[in-house]
Parts: C-alpha cells; sequence; structure tokens
C-alpha cells in the first residue's frame, strides 16, 4: 500500500460497509448475516493490508 492514510475509493467503501454493518449487528435488530459480513470485509486483502499498514504507523488503537 503506497499511502494508507490515502485509501482508495473501494477502500473506504469497504470500511464505510464495515460501520454500517457493526451498527446493524449491535443494534435491537442483530442479525446473524450482520456479523458474516463484518467477517467478511475483515478478511478482505485490501482492508487486511490497509489495517496493517495503519499499525505499523501506530496509528490505530492496540487490542487489549
Amino acid at each position: 500500500m503506497s499511502n494508507p492514510l490515502k485509501p482508495s475509493a473501494s477502500l473506504l467503501v469497504k470500511l464505510g460497509s464495515l460501520i454500517v454493518h457493526w451498527e446493524e449487528f449491535t443494534s435491537k435488530k442483530r442479525d446473524i448475516l450482520d456479523k458474516e459480513a463484518i467477517d467478511s470485509v475483515r478478511a478482505d486483502p485490501e482492508v487486511v493490508e490497509w489495517f496493517s499498514s495503519m499499525n505499523k504507523m501506530a496509528m490505530l488503537p492496540v487490542k487489549r
């Protein structure tokens, strides 16, 4: 990834989708399909690469 701070349009769509599915999954109308969508987006190669690059730059919270 050339610059994780300047993501592609496709990556922004994937990250936006992740947020929407997370909001739906944590709502009262929880649906297992949202969890499956979250897992799918999280495993996407573009998302994995971006996440790794952002971690290397210490731009994301450290998991507990």
